[in-house]
């Protein structure tokens, strides 16, 4: 009788969903260096698809803990890279970028803080946090097209389901602090 041989241990593992999380990192190195409306879109596209895709393959086929800490990272990045665009250009004051970053300001403190007390650093995706994700690329399109109609109000509208978002994720991450 023949033993069957042990499955390798997809959580230690690349896989193709980490694949797909590593074309943002370049995305969000070109998004600054390009200055066409095409390109910039096409940019921005790529992101959402990344974004999207990247999930759906680790749910489907397994992920890895390094894609658990991969996506986030290279969400943020992309995100900092294209904003810190859109605050150069004066298009929009400051603080109105401070509204649309705030809830990855906060989950990039959170993460750091997890990783400083060796903690799991996981945080399963919620509705909260992909409706800002949502309003940001949004608040991109609008950037690009140059659309003063829509823009200033899609960054608000980021920035309040950004505080929602940040309510939401502490919720348990607090929990867990308290309990550890």
């Amino acid at each position: 009788m023949t033993t069957p041989l042990p499955q390798p241990d997809r959580r230690h593992r690349f896989s193709g969903a980490d694949a797909i999380s590593l074309v943002r990192i370049p995305l969000a190195v070109a998004f600054p260096l390009m200055d066409g409306v095409t390109e910039r879109l096409v940019l921005i596209g790529a992101a959402a698809i990344t974004d999207f895709s990247d999930g759906w393959v680790a749910r489907r086929w397994g992920g890895s803990r390094l894609g658990a800490m991969l996506d986030p990272i290279a969400d943020k990045l992309f995100m900092a890279s294209a904003f810190a665009v859109v605050l150069v250009s004066g298009k929009l004051a400051p603080l109105e970028v401070l509204a649309v970053v705030i809830r990855d300001l906060v989950a990039s403190v959170a993460f750091f803080i997890t990783v400083a007390r060796r903690r799991s650093t996981a945080v399963p995706a919620r509705a909260g946090g992909k409706a800002v994700t949502l309003l940001q690329l949004c608040t991109l399109v609008a950037f690009v097209l140059d659309s003063a109609t829509y823009l200033r109000p899609l960054a608000w509208a980021t920035g309040a389901v950004a505080l929602y978002a940040i309510y939401d994720y502490s919720k348990p991450f607090f929990r867990k602090l308290r309990t550890s």
